[in-house]
């Protein structure tokens, strides 16, 4: 132990804010002057501590074993220099922990596995999403298209940027996988004039999302449905789909049915903008330092990440084939330190909304957990330990004509310049 002392204290002296560590039995280690102070009241998470095992100390900390005083962007920043190893890319698996993972992986996102799950989630509580969200409720990486945007602006940009890349035009059958509060459905529908169907799993959601349609009388053209994606039957294709921060609730045992539904789904010709959280190592399966651990445990159950290469490589076997990809992991960054500055400021009113609803132990470990996931998060996407890639497909339209092969081609033009001049460029 006396080892693993004099190894923190030197990585503590190595922090570039103050950090005060006060030991079970009384000792004091770090700076006198601190910016963060963690008061231990357990051994073992101070051996988590010297070991860079930053995410089990999280654990600690929601779990009351640790009590922590200073802002989370000081956290975040000590966190990373207490950190031992590279979170992305020293999380390798051997082959059996993958063949182990992948079983595990197809146990649990099953129909009422993965309902199971976003309803831990997403469930939580909508007031206290509300809180810290902007006013459409828009729970995925926003678009800072310019320097100077609010949250509020970033986000209605996200939604535009998603339409354009689509091409949405009036009329159209548009589906959204995944579909939250109904930001993206209800813009879409507003903005573009699409026929538009969203499905979720969170029952929160469907309500909020339902309640929403008929104030706008948006009957006749928006529905939204309580349903897995594997049960979704339509009577027709549809012309474009979305799936926005979706696709990490899939598992990669499930990822090849996930994209041969969209197929399913999809008409010859349209395209698919698959907007979701990918890893930043290869061959990883989650966040090392425990960071995985801690998402699963208080965050999000069954969430499971791809590598942007084992994404693309899925959607091809599907026979969707890639036409545009964007790595927005900078904006998610900055979305990411938004949430958590505005859950700071509204902690009491957030723990009154969680404890009113879920009891005072339950409230208070839940807020802890937020708190930490938002600005860890924050700091995973700064460092590039995970990713947001926007990836546009197409289902290609090569079909028999009167015994005549016609040509791949689908709705996608010949370059980039409609995603931001408009339709207009898109003719030309």
């Amino acid at each position: 132990m006396k080892h693993l002392l004099n190894s923190l204290e030197e990585s503590l002296a190595l922090s570039p804010v103050g950090v005060a560590v006060e030991l079970p039995d009384g000792l004091r280690l770090g700076a006198s002057d601190a910016d963060v102070r963690l008061q231990f009241r357990d051994r073992m998470a101070v051996v988590a501590l010297a070991m860079g095992e930053i995410g089990n100390v999280g654990a600690a900390i929601v779990e009351g074993r640790v009590a922590l005083e200073g802002s989370m962007r000081q956290l975040m920043t000590a966190a990373a220099a207490l950190l031992r190893l590279d979170p992305a890319r020293d999380a390798q698996a051997s082959w059996w922990q993958r063949v182990l993972a992948r079983a595990r992986s197809m146990a649990a996102h099953t129909l009422q596995g993965d309902a199971r799950n976003i309803h831990f989630h997403y469930d939580l509580s909508d007031d206290f999403y509300a809180l810290w969200l902007d006013p459409r409720r828009v729970y995925s990486c926003a678009y800072y298209r310019e320097a100077g945007m609010t949250l509020a602006r970033a986000q209605e940009a996200k939604l535009d940027h998603i339409c354009r890349k689509l091409l949405l035009r009036p009329g159209e059958r548009f589906l959204d996988i995944g579909a939250g509060w109904g930001g993206l459905l209800l813009w879409a529908a507003e903005h573009y004039g699409v026929d538009a169907t969203g499905i979720t799993l969170s029952r929160n959601q469907h309500a909020h999302v339902k309640r929403l349609i008929d104030e706008r009388g948006l009957g006749g053209r928006v529905r939204m449905q309580l349903l897995d994606y594997r049960e979704l039957q339509a009577a027709e294709p549809f012309d474009k789909i979305a799936s926005v921060g979706m696709f990490e609730h899939v598992g990669r045992a499930q990822m090849a049915r996930y994209f041969s539904t969209v197929h399913r789904l999809l008409r010859p010709g349209g395209l698919l903008l698959n907007h979701g959280i990918t890893a930043g190592g290869l061959d990883n399966d989650g966040l090392a330092a425990g960071m995985g651990d801690f998402i699963e445990r208080y965050i999000f159950p069954g969430g499971e990440l791809l590598h942007v290469s084992v994404a693309l490589h899925d959607m091809a076997r599907a026979g969707l084939e890639m036409v545009d990809t964007e790595n927005l992991r900078p904006h998610y960054a900055r979305t990411l330190w938004a949430w958590s500055d505005a859950l700071e400021h509204c902690q009491d009113e957030a723990l009154a909304i969680l404890v009113a609803q879920h009891g005072q132990e339950r409230g208070e470990r839940a807020l802890r957990a937020y708190r930490l996931y938002l600005a860890g998060c924050a700091l995973a996407f700064e460092h590039g330990w995970i990713a947001l890639h926007q990836m546009l497909a197409i289902r290609p339209s090569g079909r028999l004509e009167d015994g005549v092969l016609k040509g791949a081609q689908g709705d996608y033009p010949f370059n980039r310049s409609y995603m931001y001049e408009g339709p207009q460029a898109a003719r030309a």
